[in-house]
């Protein structure tokens, strides 16, 4: 009696097909749980980690930059002892706006909820830096000569305050990390980061030395 004869190349041939579209099936799934995880890190990630406010008061910089003489300085100055004033108060704003100026709703809120009631205005910072680090303006404006769009962006052009994002996490503004979730910035104001300032430091030659000891050290930007 005859044995039945196998086909071996047939069943070879088989069953590397089935390996090859295994083989494919399992590169197919990478790239898809690939594509999955950039959606969910750069897309939906984002809109999860930052929630979204808006100013208490919309602010038209463009407007105020033609009534003001000194620019950025007429607002945002030095005080006798050097210090910085940073964000306006209230009684910088009351000499101007007394009484509504024009129907803009803004303006009228503005008035009616701020100055009338004399209460400070509680602006959200973007540019607000962790309690530890010392950074001093005056330094930046007065002795290096920096412009602030260097850091700020043309902010003094814009009509409209931006929308607020605040890290859920830090509560931090996500300007200091910068849009780019890979933190990859285009232009100086993207981002405010650390290796951002060291960057700047380094192309300027800046002495990294405190102005005390002249020593190196993390004291120097973190008290």
């Amino acid at each position: 009696m005859e044995k039945p004869q196998v086909n071996v190349t047939s069943a070879a041939s088989g069953h590397g097909e089935k390996e090859e579209g295994a083989g494919g099936a399992v590169i197919l799934f990478f790239i898809l749980g690939l594509v999955g995880s950039l959606l969910v890190g750069w897309v939906l990630f984002p809109q999860l980690l930052y929630s979204k406010k808006r100013q208490p008061v919309d602010f038209n910089h463009d407007k105020h930059m033609e009534l003001v003489s000194d620019g950025c300085e007429s607002c945002h100055f030095f005080r006798p002892d050097g210090t910085y004033s940073g964000v306006p108060q209230l009684a910088q704003c009351i000499q101007c706006h007394e009484e509504p100026n024009g129907e803009d709703p803004e303006e009228v809120k503005f008035v009616e909820e701020y100055v009338k009631k004399e209460r400070e205005v509680p602006w959200l910072v973007y540019s607000r830096q962790p309690a530890c680090v010392f950074f001093s303006h005056a330094a930046h404006v007065k002795m290096a000569k920096m412009d602030c769009v260097t850091c700020h962006g043309p902010i003094g052009e814009s009509t409209s305050l931006k929308v607020y994002q605040a890290n859920r996490i830090t509560g931090y503004s996500r300007d200091i990390w910068g849009e780019n979730m890979l933190g990859v910035k285009r232009k100086s104001w993207d981002r405010m980061k650390m290796d951002d300032c060291a960057e700047c430091h380094a192309g300027a030659h800046v002495n990294p030395g405190s102005v005390q000891t002249q020593k190196d050290g993390c004291f120097v930007c973190h008290k």
